[in-house]
């Protein structure tokens, strides 16, 4: 299974909670996304969660197509944006060339670790040639569950780097940073650029 249900079932059931929290995106590593790509780029965002990064990037003029995993946050992100948003699970991804930039923070890593690998590839074909694919994880070691029950990969940053070149990928930048959560709690994040 390429998803796990206790985390899909967390976010139907928090997903107005979810979306009612006074966070705005942060903008530094949006607009370093948003940095690679031309004027008015199609870009694919996978777990758009509330829509306020599609919201952030499509006031910065771009073309954006926000995707969520589960049924009840795709519903959220479409009220607060006004443009349809799509239900879409990772392993469902099946595009070929479709996106000059995918936008994937704070939701690949719900992926079980076993499966990332074909995700990665997913993305990899979806993406024009040149075109950069952020995201981010939580750091760790082993795989584990938070206090919500929510799964998370949990990966270090070697085997983040061995995940992303088995799925292709060659120009691969991490950059780590401690920040929070929903959980509240102090994390070290790993943001990942990957240009195709």
């Amino acid at each position: 299974m390429t998803w796990d249900d206790r985390t899909i079932d967390f976010y139907s059931r928090e997903a107005s909670a979810y979306a009612s929290r006074g966070e705005h995106p942060n903008s530094k590593h949006i607009e370093g996304f948003l940095s690679l790509l031309p004027a008015g780029a199609v870009i694919l965002e996978l777990g758009c969660g509330d829509g306020r990064d599609s919201e952030f990037m499509i006031g910065r003029g771009f073309d954006v197509r926000p995707t969520d995993g589960t049924p009840e946050m795709a519903q959220a992100a479409q009220q607060r944006l006004g443009i349809p948003v799509a239900t879409l699970l990772f392993a469902d991804l099946d595009e070929k060339h479709t996106c000059d930039g995918i936008w994937a923070n704070a939701c690949l890593l719900h992926v079980p670790r076993e499966n990332l690998p074909g995700i990665l590839s997913r993305i990899h074909a979806a993406l024009k040639n040149g075109g950069p694919f952020f995201a981010s994880f939580k750091a760790g070691e082993t795989e584990g569950r938070d206090q919500f029950d929510r799964y998370y990969n949990y990966p270090s940053e070697r085997l983040l780097r061995d995940w992303y070149t088995a799925s292709g990928w060659t120009d691969v930048k991490i950059t780590t940073e401690m920040g929070g959560g929903y959980d509240g709690k102090p994390t070290e994040w790993l943001h990942v650029i990957a240009i195709k």
